[in-house]
């Protein structure tokens, strides 16, 4: 027999989109369903975001103990042989990290008071979804339909997935650290990887079709992250196209297609992106708008059907777990009455490689013409906290652009190790509209790394005391 449910609101897909926008709906009393067809948390918490940094700070270690082991030592640390390292015992400990968190996510659900139903979603007009589950087929007919069926990783048709070539899914799902490994894609995801997985032993090729890595970056942020490859034995090929895959490993055309080569591989990491995840479910039958390949909303996240919602990566770039978040507590506010509209000043974003980037606003290439700005720069080799921890050799900074007119911030960046924990203050500082002199004016607590905010904003005013 089908069972019929009809909440007042029906959520499809239970990331970080879907999930707070279901706990923030039952917190408002509405009576709420909550379908996902694989574990709650999404790729973010079960696939993506979580368990990569559990991987880097895993690597990181394994480095520093390799370190240590050398005849010089570390810090004066010296271990008499090198570490090794059992990659099972460390794929379960970040599988542990996952349970606990895909557990939580659950037990927070239930205190909302979501209903929470495992299964694919799948509609047969924008108000009418079918979902088999475990226990037999379930039609929900709900008042309001939130959409945060997310993203997928892009495949390419030469480079199929399967055998040794993997997404980022699998590379987090290794049996082994495999000896080789060619990276297709210089985006953050990719190098993040990439980088990992050299700090744990294997030999690692970047193959990046631009002409730089990490292209939403600016030059001199990505100039660390460079230096950290050349110096660990990284290979990087840029302005180069993967070919296909042969025994031997990956098959690339070289900058300006001038010869061929195989790069050894026993794993090929296909990086070059993701795309909403729109097939399956029944987006031709909602009569939903679009904007290119994304689901189009207005401020609210409303679609063009009425009570219809769409969130995070099925909206548009960026593609980030934090913006997902936001749009979905706002539009359960929305639905429950309130006043709301999606209207971020700018959206912090981070990449963790070796060393850190963290950004938000505009960088000096991106200031509007015509627009007279300041840029103060404070490097980490003149902040004592980064010396003691190791965080100031790496030639990472602070940076900071505001009006000249004003001093109104118009964007703050910062490469090095550790930075993406400034992501939160870099946010506030442009969501406030702070200017160079609320920087400047406020006391950063010593020894930080944060006095390079402090710093930079002085460097922007004219007179830095450190350098």
């Amino acid at each position: 027999m089908t069972e019929t449910l009809r909440p007042k609101v029906l959520v499809v897909g239970g990331g970080p989109g879907g999930y707070v926008a279901a706990i923030r709906a039952g917190q408002l009393g509405l009576d709420t369903v909550l379908v996902e067809s694989g574990r709650l948390g999404g790729t973010c918490l079960t696939r993506g975001c979580i368990p990569s940094k559990a991987l880097i700070h895993a690597a990181g270690l394994y480095e520093e103990a390799m370190l240590a082991s050398a005849e010089v030592g570390r810090f004066g640390i010296h271990l008499s042989q090198a570490p090794s390292l059992r990659f099972e015992e460390t794929i379960g400990w970040k599988d542990g990290i996952v349970d606990r968190l895909s557990g939580g996510v659950g037990g927070l659900l239930r205190k909302a008071k979501v209903k929470t139903l495992t299964g694919w979603a799948s509609f047969s007009d924008a108000k009418t979804c079918t979902v088999e589950t475990p226990d037999g087929l379930v039609t929900i007919r709900p008042e309001h339909v939130i959409l945060a069926t997310g993203s997928t990783a892009v495949e390419l048709p030469f480079l199929p997935f399967g055998g040794k070539v993997i997404s980022s899914t699998e590379a987090l799902s290794l049996a082994e650290v495999p000896a080789t490994l060619a990276v297709v894609g210089g985006g953050y995801i990719g190098l993040e990887l990439g980088i990992a997985f050299a700090k744990l032993g294997s030999k690692v090729t970047i193959v990046e079709a631009l002409d730089r890595i990490l292209p939403l970056y600016d030059a001199a942020l990505t100039a660390p992250v460079l230096r950290w490859l050349d110096k660990h034995g990284v290979t990087v090929h840029l302005g180069a196209k993967a070919l296909g895959q042969d025994d031997e490993g990956l098959l690339i055309e070289t900058a300006g297609g001038k010869s061929q080569l195989t790069v050894p591989a026993d794993r090929i990491l296909v990086t070059v992106g993701r795309k909403p995840l729109t097939e399956g479910w029944g987006l031709d039958q909602m009569a939903l708008a679009m904007e290119g390949r994304f689901v189009k909303i207005d401020d609210r996240c409303a679609t063009s059907t009425t009570h219809v919602w769409a969130i995070g990566d099925l909206v548009g770039e960026p593609m980030l777990a934090h913006k997902a978040s936001a749009q979905g507590e706002m539009v359960a506010e929305v639905i429950s009455g309130h006043r709301r509209r999606f209207d971020p000043v700018a959206i912090a974003a981070v990449c963790f490689t070796e060393p850190e980037i963290v950004s938000v606003g505009l960088t000096p290439d991106q200031a509007p013409e015509g627009v007279e700005t300041v840029v103060g720069q404070f490097p980490f080799q003149a902040n004592g906290r980064a010396l003691s921890m190791q965080a100031g050799d790496d030639a990472g900074f602070v940076r900071v652009l505001a009006r000249k007119a004003d001093h109104r911030i118009l964007g703050i960046q910062a490469v090095g190790r550790h930075v993406s924990e400034f992501a939160g203050e870099f946010a506030t500082l442009m969501e406030m509209g702070a200017v160079l002199e609320d920087v400047a004016g406020t006391i950063h607590v010593h020894p930080t790394l944060g006095e390079a905010i402090h710093e930079s904003a002085l460097k922007a005013l004219g007179h830095a005391i450190h350098i």
